[in-house]
């Protein structure tokens, strides 16, 4: 037999392992689920897996990652036989939050979801799609489109669990919601997350992601968030991602936003072997607001990719990002952000910004940042810089008796600091600025209270 008729390649391969488990992926789902899950495949299988001749993954080539053929799948919840309350409080110690996990891609049995405002349903999304199916029916798959981009297609065709959030109008969330994302396993796993969440009229509320790796093997993550911002609403989304470097994460965050509704996300990405995030905000209510910030840090090989893209589809909405990369060794990293105003969208005000500094020769940064106006009554701009340590501000500090080490960390942090500033907890940004001023001195951060043996 010729050798080729026995080559199978990855999206055959990823094909083959959906229809050997179509019937567990829909075990206990609803029938616009299993339609949904269904084109989400026959869009990937149109797509492929993306490489640099995609136009939106220039930058982060997946194939390489998905060529590897020994991944496990988390197909079944993770069960442990201890707390994980006591055990992880994911770096924030003593910080007073609504705490949620999830181990692998599933909702974790030992949450506490007793404790919030009459009205609001926090539940598994499983739970949540046999239980109150016409909500999630309403929401779910509305803003990601499967048909656009092959690695939400994959998360839809494969997503079986994760968070449902739903609050009612003029409900305030009084705490934050803290969603600590661990990946925990014996083998090289594959895992898939997926979490929706509403947020209606008048309701507040903030939410805190931390993603981590417990065990050495390595992971592929493809997690997909999408958040509905009704009329008033207002979120303050950050993420906090700390995973070794035998990790690919591959985060989407979709957000939808009606009339006078505020959102602020702020992604701090410390450590990860591929980092890949999404961000996609649509602005679909006058005089909506999206302030969007990251700080990325890489070292080593790591890669990090932020792709960013706002739809100005309605009048006197106003949009603000700000990105920041430093990047040492061999690190690489790429920036993009593309900005859409629509025809009917007066009086916009758009503005964008990504700043990057190499630490070394050695490291590389790509940044394209992408205007499309398609009316001439906005305020818009964007600008890119990338460049190395000012050495005269290093020379000034040093002159004050400052070693060169350590002027070079204070330049770093200070660089870093209008990102961090943005982070309106007050003990979770003291916290973050703790977190990467250890990250810039080369230090493995641990989390203070963590009995689990974390290995970065």
């Amino acid at each position: 037999m010729n050798e080729s008729t026995n080559f199978e390649s990855a999206e055959q391969r990823i094909l083959r392992l959906f229809l050997e488990n179509k019937a567990l992926l829909n075990e206990a789902t609803p029938g616009f689920l299993c339609n949904d899950r269904e084109q989400a495949m026959n869009s990937f299988q149109r797509m492929g897996i993306p490489d640099r001749k995609v136009e939106n993954f220039k930058y982060t080539d997946l194939t390489k990652l998905f060529a590897r053929e020994n991944y496990n799948r988390a197909f079944h919840p993770t069960s442990f036989d201890f707390d994980m309350q006591e055990v992880f409080t994911c770096d924030v110690p003593e910080f007073d939050t609504h705490l949620l996990f999830h181990v692998n891609g599933w909702f974790f049995g030992q949450n506490r979801t007793d404790q919030f405002p009459q009205g609001t349903i926090v539940k598994s999304l499983k739970q949540a799609l046999i239980e109150d199916t016409a909500l999630v029916e309403k929401y779910y798959g509305k803003i990601a489109a499967a048909n656009s981009d092959p690695v939400a297609a994959l998360n839809g065709a494969f997503a079986q669990d994760g968070l449902f959030l739903y609050i009612p109008d003029h409900t305030v969330i009084d705490k934050p919601i803290q969603i600590i994302n661990l990946l925990r396993s014996e083998e090289d796993l594959y895992v898939t997350q997926r979490n929706l969440v509403v947020v209606g009229k008048n309701a507040q509320v903030k939410l805190m992601f931390c993603d981590h790796t417990l065990a050495i093997h390595s992971y592929i993550a493809n997690y997909l968030t999408e958040v509905f911002l009704s009329q008033d609403a207002v979120a303050d989304i950050y993420g906090i991602q700390n995973q070794h470097n035998g990790t690919a994460y591959l985060n989407g965050l979709y957000i939808h936003q009606e009339s006078n509704s505020q959102l602020i996300t702020n992604t701090i990405s410390l450590h990860g072997g591929i980092t890949r995030n999404h961000l996609h905000v649509e602005l679909q209510g006058e005089h909506a607001n999206a302030s969007l910030f990251g700080l990325t840090l890489t070292d080593k090989d790591q890669h990090s990719d932020f792709f960013t893209s706002i739809e100005h589809a309605q009048p006197s909405c106003h949009s603000n990002q700000i990105f920041k990369n430093i990047q040492d060794d061999n690190s690489t990293g790429a920036f993009t952000g593309r900005i859409h105003v629509m025809p009917g969208a007066k009086k916009t005000e758009a503005y964008q910004r990504n700043n990057s500094v190499l630490m070394t020769k050695a490291a590389k940064m790509n940044t394209k940042p992408q205007l499309v106006i398609d009316n001439d009554d906005v305020k818009c701009s964007h600008g890119a810089t990338i460049g190395q340590v000012n050495e005269e501000a290093l020379f000034y500090l040093q002159t004050r008796g400052i070693n060169e080490a350590e002027a070079r960390l204070m330049l770093m942090f200070a660089f870093a600091h209008e990102v961090l500033a943005n982070i309106r907890v007050e003990q979770l940004r003291q916290n973050i600025d703790r977190l990467v001023n250890k990250r810039l001195r080369g230090e493995v951060s641990r989390c203070h209270d963590c009995k689990l043996e974390c290995i970065r």
